[in-house]
């Protein structure tokens, strides 16, 4: 990277930067804290030099930035600079590709992906004697004009039509909700059309890393789904499928767990000193290393205890350790928060506002659970249940965990946006907690204090406000196992107000 060393190099600089600039009518602006781009045309972009420096100022939904530019280069049609701004506190690199740039990157991704579906198709008639490919097709990518990450492909023998699927693109255990989903729904829409009317059996087509995640997934599913479905191992080369099966539901709760881990109850000093600023905002989520306080479910501190001292950092972007001295700087925070985090705030599309909106959510019922059911106590420890020990496959931690008065458990799942993984979230979820229920662990661990829990499997309790389910939940929803009790709750659009329930069903 060329440094700006000298005072004298700013206006050489400038001149450079500015022809790069110039040279193309739009970009993408990226940072590394930011992963969504940013678009700039012309115009919305300003280059200047003064006293030595070089500054670029452009327009963000959070408002304006301004950033002195430290280093550049220019490589592989990308512009990097390196950057800092509020006196070098802050420093990231920004990575400006021209729009051309991105459409010509677009399309060459578009083709990669489409010859990988190519050779799963030509794989998959080589497994099924007599096969043809009826048709090879990308998935729709998560936006316009975005290449999909999956493969569509669809078989005919005689009368016989196979649909298959699996990822082209490299693919973890966190994405098996996405990949499963993604596939259940294109299934039965091609089983709507005329075209497709005798199409029966799904293939999946995994990884030797997905195996056990989508055969736990696939478990979870109705005995009549299960049986259409084959799920095939391919090998790294995409030389070979290999069928593989997928285990009963009985089978994969037998599993004997992880024991849970207890949490401690009671705050630190330093946590009820801040929570008494705003009580009726702030909540404590409690982890293994110390506490998380978030305002309206937003974290904004952290404590952690080293060595017999307690430790708070601080902000909802870059973090500073407190001392007494910025204290002030906290409370300044909390007046932020307490202005844009609120029903009420004048201005919604805030970032303060916007941030974190499922947590939120989760700490309007762990303050009151009884809004979503009069008949649910929540674990008298603040602290989200989680039943697995954190891997990519399970990374998130079930939202909120209640018994009901009669003693069953009720497995919650928040969300304030559509997701069509909703109800396969909410089945695994109950999968975790129910073999942890029948080894005993929960009881053990006495997360509802002495309350007695109940013989019975846990119940699935799916919310989201009113309009915010996925046009395709009910699908997903009733091919989920009956012995999985799934509840929708459809609750109030103006929820931060204050939850109210709609609605409330059985989902499957």
């Amino acid at each position: 990277m060329k440094r700006l060393t000298h005072t004298d190099e700013s206006e050489r600089t400038w001149r450079e930067l500015a022809a790069r600039l110039d040279a193309h009518g739009e970009w993408f602006c990226t940072t590394r804290s930011d992963s969504a781009p940013v678009p700039l045309r012309k115009g919305e972009w300003e280059l200047s030099a003064a006293h030595g420096r070089v500054h670029l100022s452009y327009w963000t939904e959070r408002g304006t930035r301004t950033w002195r530019v430290l280093a550049w280069e220019w490589t592989d049609e990308r512009l990097r600079l390196d950057v800092a701004r509020r006196m070098g506190a802050e420093r990231t690199t920004l990575e400006l590709v021209p729009r051309a740039s991105v459409r010509a990157g677009i399309e060459a991704v578009r083709a990669a992906r489409l010859r990988l579906c190519e050779q799963l198709a030509a794989l998959a008639c080589e497994s099924l004697t007599g096969a043809q490919v009826e048709r090879v097709r990308l998935s729709a990518g998560a936006r316009r004009r975005e290449p999909g990450r999956y493969a569509r492909i669809v078989l005919r023998r005689g009368r016989e039509l196979i649909a298959v699927t699996g990822a082209v693109v490299e693919a973890r255990a966190g994405d098996a909700d996405a990949l499963l989903t993604s596939a259940l729904i294109w299934w039965t829409r091609l089983q709507r059309q005329t075209r497709f009317a005798g199409l029966r059996k799904l293939w999946l087509v995994v990884s030797h890393e997905l195996v056990e995640t989508f055969g736990q997934r696939v478990a979870l599913l109705r005995a009549e789904v299960r049986r259409d479905i084959v799920l095939y191992e391919r090998d790294e080369t995409w030389q070979t499928l290999t069928t593989t099966s997928a285990p009963d539901l009985s089978e994969l709760l037998s599993v004997v767990p992880r024991v849970l881990r207890p949490v401690h109850e009671g705050l630190s000093d330093t946590a009820a000193r801040i929570v008494a600023l705003a009580p009726a905002a702030i909540d404590v989520v409690r982890a293994r290393y110390g506490e998380t306080l978030r305002f309206h479910g937003l974290a904004f501190a952290r404590v952690r205890r080293t060595l017999g001292r307690e430790h708070v950092w601080f902000g909802t972007g870059a973090r500073r350790l407190l001392t007494e001295e910025n204290w002030p700087d906290l409370a300044k925070l909390l007046d932020e928060l307490n202005t844009h985090r609120a029903p009420d705030a004048p201005d919604r599309r805030h970032a303060l506002y916007a941030a974190a909106p499922e947590a939120w959510l989760e700490s309007l019922l762990r303050r009151n659970i009884t809004r979503l059911d009069p008949g649910l106590i929540l674990a008298p420890l603040h602290a989200q249940f989680r039943p697995a020990q954190k891997t990519s496959a399970s990374a998130r931690p079930v939202d909120l965990l209640a018994l009901r008065r009669d003693g069953r458990l009720a497995v919650i799942e928040l969300k304030v946006a559509e997701d069509a993984m909703l109800a396969l979230q909410g089945a695994d979820y109950w999968r975790r907690v129910e073999v942890h229920r029948r080894a005993g662990h929960i009881a053990r661990t006495r997360l509802f204090g002495a309350l007695e829990i109940a013989d019975e499997s846990p119940l699935v309790y799916l919310v989201a406000p009113v309009f915010r389910f996925h046009r395709a939940f009910q699908t997903l929803a009733r091919m989920i196992a009956p012995e999985i009790e799934l509840y929708r709750f459809d609750l109030n659009e103006d929820w931060r107000a204050g939850v109210n329930v709609v609605r409330r069903t059985r989902a499957n």
